[in-house]
């Protein structure tokens, strides 16, 4: 059940062209992207079946800052495991665990560093998938976007938009290695 009204999404999408290439070899996409970029098309996107090494800096992409938000998030799931085990173990149900009382955190630490360990590793994993699939746009239900099924198998595919030189791309992405080329109409949400 939607909450909202198809009729009323549709309202919020754009339609613009944009020409497809397919590729049949991941070197030759990469060569078509670093072309791409030097010829300073903006807005286009490579859709592959596996990670293709060295793609991203041929595209011109940014690096990625998941690895900043995967150390935050184990920071958080360190500092939630200390705060629980003091808490726990410590100052509301401190235990004498054979012979050894609980006086102070730092001379049981040893004994707590294997739950702080999972908590740092717990904390940064879920929330590292969370925040990917949040940044990517990725929900469930969603309807998936996939221009052409080929690209799940074995072809590579570059999708630029165009922006009134849509003879001129036919003819770039043909110059570039690509096997087929067609100018199909892109939603924009």
């Amino acid at each position: 059940m939607y909450w909202f009204k198809k009729e009323q999404f549709h309202s919020y999408q754009e339609t613009t062209n944009g020409v497809f290439g397919l590729f049949d070899t991941p070197e030759e996409l990469v060569h078509a992207a670093e072309k791409t970029r030097d010829q300073n098309y903006k807005g286009f996107d490579c859709l592959t079946p596996f990670p293709v090494h060295g793609l991203d800096k041929a595209m011109g992409l940014e690096p990625t800052r998941l690895a900043i938000c995967a150390f935050i998030y184990g920071c958080l799931g360190l500092s939630v495991a200390v705060t629980m085990l003091n808490y726990i173990m410590i100052q509301d149900w401190p235990q004498d665990i054979g012979g050894k009382p609980s006086f102070a955190f730092y001379q049981n630490m040893p004994a707590f560093v294997p739950v702080m360990f999972e908590m740092t590793v717990f904390f940064a994993a879920h929330l590292m998938v969370i925040t990917f699939y949040m940044r990517s746009r990725l929900w469930p239900f969603k309807q998936a976007e996939n221009p052409d099924v080929r690209t799940t198998d074995d072809h590579f595919l570059m999708e630029v938009s165009v922006k009134d030189n849509e003879e001129e791309l036919v003819k770039f992405l043909k110059n570039t290695g690509a096997v087929e080329v067609k100018v199909v109409e892109i939603d924009k949400h």
